[in-house]
């Protein structure tokens, strides 16, 4: 299914595969589910995602597949990496600014006003946690 040129990344995720093609998948509450089920629990794909924010996140996440790299496209955010020598913040406040996320890091974010980011995310083993430890 190719999406019209007019669907958002907020309502239409791309998958980047192994092959290197790409997949549009509708944003719908099951959609994790699905990209695990479709995409064979995500071995050597990538997702291209994007989100808008106005609150912390509730979690912490982190991605053992690979590097995750965000950009954001508008708003104000600080994005919190948990490492063995302690939490560093990282403050992105420019349209265009990015933040690669090593693999295996731990990261959240929080928001100083809404804010909207892209996600490129090697999503295989992808883990979510209230409050982590490295």
């Amino acid at each position: 299914m190719t999406p019209p040129a007019s669907d958002s990344l907020l309502k239409v995720f791309a998958v980047l595969s192994p092959a290197l093609t790409v997949s549009p998948v509708p944003v719908t509450p099951d959609v994790y589910q699905r990209l695990d089920a479709d995409f064979d629990s995500f071995r050597g794909h990538v997702l291209i995602s994007a989100f808008e924010f106005s609150a912390p996140w509730p979690t912490w996440e982190r991605h053992p597949a690979g590097d995750e790299t965000v950009i954001l496209l508008e708003g104000d955010v600080t994005l919190t990496l948990r490492t063995a020598a302690g939490d560093e913040h990282v403050r992105l406040s420019a349209p265009g600014q990015f933040l690669i996320v090593p693999r295996n890091t731990w990261h959240t974010a929080v928001p100083h006003r809404p804010t909207r980011m892209i996600f490129i995310t090697p999503g295989e083993g992808t883990e979510n946690s209230s409050s982590p430890t490295v």
